[in-house]
């Protein structure tokens, strides 16, 4: 299960930005709901960007600070990528580090790079697809600002020769920019990417460690081999789930880990065609099988284990979900069938 607390991270950040400005973060619920609401219906993933980068915006406008997201992207530490962080710092060159990145990032977070091969060096092309020109510059400005964080974490320093190229004009903060970001930065260029020259893919990660990279990628490949083709509000919601096992939280205690009112999280579920209810009942049947398989606890402690009030509810409901009894589940599961 992907150990991921990247958002978690910017948003715990971007609060504590907006605390600094005077800006709560009830405030930015109570500006940014009604505008969401509004957004005209979507598929699910486009949906979530949508509803991020008017929170974006939502944020700066509240702040007065147009840098805000360049102040954000600089306080989020490689460790907020959990194992894919590891495995970056593990590799031996930034050419490998790019390659891993690009493999992995899904687990972690939704894919924007693309890479593509040049003379004499590598683009890394931001692709966004959504939002307004407005939104997808203050997007921008946090993606590069957390890649720039990344690179100083695995060479303490400019990486020579790498450049920005950013498909707006020049803002008034640009100041910021090169306070923010280790490298030549254009404006108004046809896309933005990032440029590294040949020159510089083979420079040594200062933590490199071939034997704890293999670890840490084959981490990776069990993580991506295991992913499940779900949407992204289903998949949070079964971490979140899963995480909390022994002591479930109802739908408004999980709206409020993931940073989303009830209301938004019950019609991000709805698109992906599916219910708070019917995830709980699949997760409680995924551990319910697991503790009778790997276990030797007696169906009444696990009825309690898994928030039932009664066992006998436990048994009609493993029923229900397997067309067979708890008992007959567990007898049938021999060591072969494990």
């Amino acid at each position: 299960m992907p150990d991921n607390n990247v958002r978690l991270s910017v948003y715990k950040q971007l609060i504590l930005e907006l605390n600094e400005a005077g800006v709560s973060e009830e405030q930015l619920h109570k500006e940014a709901e009604p505008l969401i609401a509004a957004l005209p219906a979507s598929s699910s993933e486009q949906a979530a960007a949508l509803e991020g980068m008017l929170r974006m915006e939502t944020a700066v406008k509240l702040s007065g600070d147009d840098s805000l997201f360049l102040k954000v992207g600089q306080q989020v530490g490689i460790d907020s990528y959990g194992t894919l962080g590891f495995a970056l710092m593990s590799c031996a060159n930034l050419r490998e580090a790019i390659t891993l990145l690009l493999r992995y990032a899904k687990l972690f977070f939704q894919p924007i790079w693309t890479p593509y091969k040049t003379d004499g060096g590598l683009l890394l092309r931001l692709n966004l697809e959504t939002g307004s020109p407005k939104q997808q510059q203050v997007f921008t400005e946090l993606a590069f600002s957390m890649l720039s964080k990344t690179s100083s974490a695995l060479y303490r320093g400019r990486v020579e020769g790498a450049e920005i190229h950013l498909a707006y004009p020049a803002p008034a903060h640009k100041a910021y920019y090169q306070k923010a970001i280790l490298a030549e930065i254009s404006f108004n260029r046809e896309f933005s990417q990032l440029y590294v020259p040949d020159s510089a893919l083979d420079i040594p990660v200062r933590t490199a460690n071939i034997s704890e990279h293999i670890v840490f990628q084959q981490q990776c490949e069990e993580m991506l081999r295991s992913l499940n083709e779900v949407g992204e509000t289903t998949s949070a919601l079964r971490r979140v789930l899963i995480q909390s096992a022994g002591d479930f939280p109802d739908i408004t205690q999980v709206a409020e880990h993931l940073h989303v009112s009830e209301r938004t999280l019950r019609r991000r579920l709805k698109n992906e065609a599916t219910s708070f209810r019917d995830i709980l009942d699949e997760i409680r049947n995924l551990l319910a099988r697991e503790y009778l398989v790997k276990t030797s606890l007696t169906v009444a402690e696990i009825a309690h284990l898994l928030d039932f009030s009664e066992a006998v509810h436990f048994r009609r409901a493993f029923v229900r979900w397997n067309t067979i009894t708890p008992g007959d589940y567990r007898q049938t599961q021999t060591p072969e069938q494990q």
